[in-house]
């Protein structure tokens, strides 16, 4: 709840500034998601290659900072080889970044700010079967997201960030063991890596 609580704030704070903002400006982005699910036993877990997409909105307070809210669908999980079958967790989100900009040259920035993801799907994939695991994933994750960026005069961007997990994604009682995958007491939590290329009307 506290985590929640943080970002409303930050999301009042970001309104906050489009009333000193000096310009708005509105775009879209997708790209590259590569994956992967760190915490207890994921050492033999590869990353999943997926993708993302959505829309920004950059708030320019001056012309070193600003602040953009996205609203993005990310595909994100892992998979792993076992027996010679490939198993793959999927997790879909609609993810709410909040990102500070610092400009430290013109149209390079470095960009950090906590992110909001809201779980849309949860599935485990092997033999041609699919599962839902929906029931034992929670309904809301929450992260902070570091990256670099490079906007060009004419619109298009593009950049690399790295999505840390902060929140186990598992909703399953302490001290109870799902009776259908065999998740007990684990911690997992998601991590991506995101390559974008975007465009600011």
């Amino acid at each position: 709840m506290r985590k929640i609580n943080f970002l409303l704030f930050v999301i009042l704070a970001a309104f906050g500034f489009t009333i000193q903002a000096q310009s708005v400006d509105f775009g879209v982005k997708a790209g590259l998601n590569l994956a992967s699910i760190t915490g207890d036993d994921t050492s033999g877990l590869d990353s999943r290659t997926a993708f993302h997409f959505g829309v920004v909105a950059e708030i320019s307070v001056s012309d070193k900072f600003s602040v953009q809210p996205e609203l993005l669908y990310s595909a994100q999980g892992a998979k792993e080889s076992f027996l010679g079958e490939s198993i793959k967790v999927n997790f879909d989100y609609l993810t709410l970044p909040i990102m500070a900009k610092f400009y430290v040259s013109k149209g390079f920035s470095l960009e950090a700010g906590p992110q909001l993801g809201f779980l849309m799907s949860s599935k485990i994939k092997a033999v041609g079967e699919s599962e839902d695991l929906k029931d034992i994933t929670k309904g809301i994750d929450f992260g902070l997201d570091f990256g670099v960026g490079y906007k060009m005069d004419s619109g298009l961007n593009f950049g690399a960030r790295y999505n840390l997990g902060l929140s186990n994604f598992w909703d399953i009682p302490s001290g109870t063991v799902d009776p259908e995958f065999g998740i007990g007491d684990i911690k997992n939590q998601n991590a991506v890596i995101q390559l974008y290329v975007g465009y600011f009307f």
